[in-house]
């Protein structure tokens, strides 16, 4: 099981660091003000599974 997280952790981790980078580059471009709020409202959103998988790896390397 533990293999399965740490497998798990850096797509999260890849994942939010990606939709991050995603918005950021749209605000930058001065894309649409909606499509940043979406990546920005999602990038929290991912932070929080990364945050829940990180502690369910944590929780079952303790056992």
């Amino acid at each position: 099981m533990s293999g399965f997280f740490h497998l798990l952790i850096p797509i999260a981790l890849g994942a939010v660091a990606l939709v991050l980078l995603l918005g950021l580059l749209n605000m930058l471009r001065g894309g649409s003000p909606d499509r940043s709020q979406r990546l920005m409202r999602l990038r929290v959103l991912l932070q929080f599974v990364a945050i829940v998988i990180m502690m369910l790896a944590l929780y079952f390397s303790a056992r």
